[in-house]
């Protein structure tokens, strides 16, 4: 009976460990010519991690087109967005803030990054945000932009003339990043997150946590449960579903050609509302690569 129990106990364990490591998918039928791969990223892991993902260099290798969030190779939508984070002349980031917040603000970004308000008062507060959040992670997660897996097919591709296709166009991302909300929110969200900085080291460690042992679905749950009071909460959630809603439209034809290398951070994949469970719902079948067991993710 003992000998039963352990079978069965290493048999689950094992189940387990497929089931959960898995960021890796195939997605094929609907109408699909040939087989594309969709790969989930966290930008605060190192590429190195890409060595423990079986077949992710073989699946790249077969496609002829890289799909991601934003084409970064873009420079000259990258220098539009730069400009775009530009305050209008007639907003002044003072204005919205007591003398206190302004130079409790202004001392933090001294201290985190070696610039202050004086210097930094024109950009807009979501651009702050980013920058300041990046820094931390750069102090407590060891993030270096270089070596980031979260661009790294992208940039391998552009060295090999492999087209690179944004899922979002310029515009939309410059309203994703620095205009989706409203400018007094994004006033308190830079307050928020210079007061309680621990809140963001601590959801994005748990958050790739969950992406190295392939939590996707979990994932999900941990940006859109009650308990996340960060600058990436559940309103963000809401907005990254209707983008999978709108990405699936858009990916149409790509898919239907087939051989596409599509690299997403992992919060947009899993769940109920992810990108993954949405291409299952428009008639694509998507299955990890290397499953050894028919499961859901």
């Amino acid at each position: 009976m003992r000998i039963k129990k352990y079978i069965l106990t290493l048999v689950l364990c094992t189940f387990s460990l497929c089931t959960s490591a898995q960021l890796l998918y195939e997605i094929s039928g609907n109408g699909t010519n040939q087989k594309s791969y969709l790969l989930a990223t966290n930008r605060y892991v190192d590429m190195q991690f890409l060595d423990t993902i079986p077949n992710v260099f073989a699946c790249f290798g077969k496609c002829h087109k890289v799909l991601t969030e934003f084409a970064m190779q873009d420079y000259e939508a990258i220098a539009a967005l730069r400009q775009a984070a530009i305050l209008p002349d007639s907003i002044k980031l003072s204005n919205f803030y007591s003398e206190k917040e302004y130079k409790f603000i202004d001392d933090a970004l001294r201290i985190t990054l070696s610039m202050g308000l004086d210097k930094l008062c024109r950009m807009k507060p979501a651009y702050l945000t980013e920058m300041y959040r990046t820094e931390l992670m750069k102090q407590w997660l060891q993030y270096d932009e270089q070596r980031s897996m979260e661009s790294f097919f992208e940039s391998v591709a552009a060295e090999r003339n492999i087209p690179v296709v944004g899922l979002d166009d310029v515009g939309e991302t410059m309203y994703m990043l620095f205009d989706r909300e409203p400018f007094h929110w994004q006033c308190s969200e830079l307050l928020k997150v210079i007061e309680y900085p621990e809140n963001e080291v601590k959801q994005e460690r748990a958050i790739k946590a969950l992406y190295l042992n392939g939590l996707l679905t979990d994932i999900a749950y941990q940006v859109s449960g009650p308990d996340n009071t960060t600058s990436i909460s559940f309103s963000d959630y809401q907005v990254y579903c209707q983008r999978n809603e709108q990405w699936v439209k858009r990916l149409k034809n790509d898919l239907k050609e087939g051989a596409c290398f599509i690299t997403l951070n992992a919060v947009y994949l899993g769940g109920e509302k992810g990108l993954i469970e949405q291409l299952r719902n428009a008639g694509y079948r998507v299955r990890p690569v290397n499953r050894r067991f028919n499961f859901k993710q």
